[in-house]
């Protein structure tokens, strides 16, 4: 034991115990984290643990609940699947009156929902959708770009500075703690959701975000969400995320905006 406690304080590994990894350097020396990424997981589903469904949206039915009549076409195609969620303790510490919303975000989730309509993602949702992301660093900036709806950010990693205003994708504010990466979120406006279970959040959002790389393709994703207008303390979220490792790994355009145009505007056709 003694000998273990010497060798860990001297950076040395104890027999049996695998040294720390540690990642490749950007020429500034910090970790490298360029590169394609993607989540896999169900979070954006449902960000809690839960069991495969029918649908996002049901009714009643003879010996459970069916899929209520506006998904029913769906099939198994619009089937929820189980999930062992990504919340810290599998608690999201709503205050009241927000759980109530909650319950009702979630049935009216095909219409509610802004994930339907297109509409950007936010932080942290763009990192866990079924879409991956891609990360471009430099010393002074760093570009996360999202095949959703073709959502990017900047993080800063300068002095930090404020948002000016409150937009879908928030003011990113990063900086270095050993190879971790920390970007403070702010800035969000109130129109996002969590997932598509209908968690949700005010414009008081702020978003701590850790990014840990862990071996050569995976790294920690741990955030910590803090809105005092609709939780009653702050909680966290954390996942695994993955590299693209194939030989032509890259960003695919998925431009959904023209896809819901006729969801949001046909009915103003003027011949139908």
């Amino acid at each position: 034991m003694l000998l273990a406690g010497v060798l860990e304080l001297a950076g040395v590994p104890a027999a049996g115990q695998a040294p720390a990894y540690k990642a490749p350097r950007t020429p500034d020396g910090k970790p490298n984290l360029n590169g394609i990424w993607q989540a896999l997981n169900t979070a954006n589903w449902d960000i809690q643990a839960h069991a495969a469904r029918p649908a996002l949206m049901t009714v009643p039915g003879p010996a459970g609940p069916i899929p209520a009549p506006p998904v029913l076409a769906f099939g198994a195609v619009g089937s929820v699947p189980g999930g062992l969620g990504v919340v810290e303790g599998n608690e999201i510490p709503y205050q009241p009156w927000a759980l109530a919303k909650k319950k009702e975000n979630a049935e009216h989730w095909l219409t509610s929902d802004p994930e339907v309509k297109c509409y950007l993602p936010g932080v942290p949702r763009a990192t866990y959708m079924a879409f991956p992301f891609q990360i471009v660093q430099t010393p002074k900036v760093i570009l996360m770009s999202y095949e959703f709806a073709g959502a990017t950010r900047t993080i800063n990693m300068g002095k930090p500075t404020e948002a000016q205003t409150d937009s879908w994708m928030g003011w990113s504010n990063g900086r270095w703690e050993g190879d971790t990466l920390m970007v403070d979120v702010t800035g969000q406006n109130d129109k996002t959701w969590f997932d598509r279970a209908g968690d949700f959040h005010s414009e008081a959002l702020h978003v701590v975000e850790r990014y840990t790389p862990r071996s050569a393709d995976t790294m920690m994703y741990e955030v910590t969400i803090e809105d005092s207008k609709v939780f009653t303390r702050p909680w966290k979220m954390s996942m695994p995320l993955y590299r693209r490792v194939e030989k032509n790994a890259q960003l695919v355009e998925f431009n959904c905006v023209e896809f819901v145009e006729e969801l949001l505007y046909g009915q103003f056709r003027k011949k139908q």
